[in-house]
């Protein structure tokens, strides 16, 4: 059975209970199963490595280890685990830090029921959740700070002319769909370039992609309009 065709197994890491106990509500009642809450980093690590979810909602700023820790340490454990970040602000400076260790996309608190549970599903089938318009402002505001972590290779010598271009329209945010149509290809082509461009890079999703492609200048900050 593929990730696609049962529902994600998911870790809860909040320091608020109604977040925690709301968002469990609403994952179960869309047959999701919620196999453990966590109220601050630490226990999160610990509870992923004892029940190993196959998503962890994943607040940023909690008590004695931050969500940022937290996201490392269970990535080091459990690398094919998918971590969302959860945050109360669009533009929250350390979400730029957590797509560069391995989270896989963002979600603000005061998500719909809907969208949680679709972001949730998203990530488990191994994409990352980039909505272009809010994930580009981020990486473009802070990806010129200095002495940022970056868990992804600099080098990109080993990509072929073809997949350097795939890689900076990923950057630019372009999904699938729009890779094809815009380089002139099938949909299954594209596919086999971005696994080949993961493979090589080592990297984990899009949300590393997009990362890679700002700090080796593949894609300039300010260059892009929202979408």
């Amino acid at each position: 059975m593929t990730a696609a065709e049962r529902a994600p197994r998911v870790l809860i890491a909040d320091d608020q209970t109604l977040i925690r106990t709301g968002f469990r509500l609403i994952l179960n009642a869309r047959g999701i199963e919620v196999v453990g809450e966590a109220a601050e980093g630490a226990e999160a690590v610990a509870m992923a490595r004892e029940l190993g979810p196959d998503v962890v909602l994943m607040d940023i700023r909690m008590p004695v280890m931050d969500g940022l820790e937290a996201t490392r340490r269970i990535l080091r454990q459990a690398p094919d685990c998918r971590v969302l970040m959860l945050t109360t602000f669009d533009l929250d400076r350390y979400v730029y830090t957590a797509l560069s260790i391995g989270a896989s996309g963002f979600l603000l608190k005061d998500v719909t029921p809907e969208h949680l549970a679709a972001a949730v599903r998203l990530v488990d089938t191994g994409d990352a959740l980039l909505a272009p318009s809010i994930t580009r402002r981020l990486v473009e505001r802070f990806a010129s700070e200095p002495e940022r972590p970056s868990a992804v290779p600099a080098d990109l010598a080993a990509l072929t002319p073809r997949e350097l271009e795939v890689l900076t329209l990923l950057g630019r945010g372009l999904s699938n769909t729009e890779l094809a149509a815009h380089l002139t290809l099938s949909e299954a082509t594209v596919k086999s370039h971005v696994a080949r461009i993961f493979a090589k890079l080592s990297l984990r999703d899009r949300a590393q992609a997009v990362v890679l492609a700002y700090e080796t200048g593949l894609v300039r900050p300010g260059g892009l309009a929202d979408r």
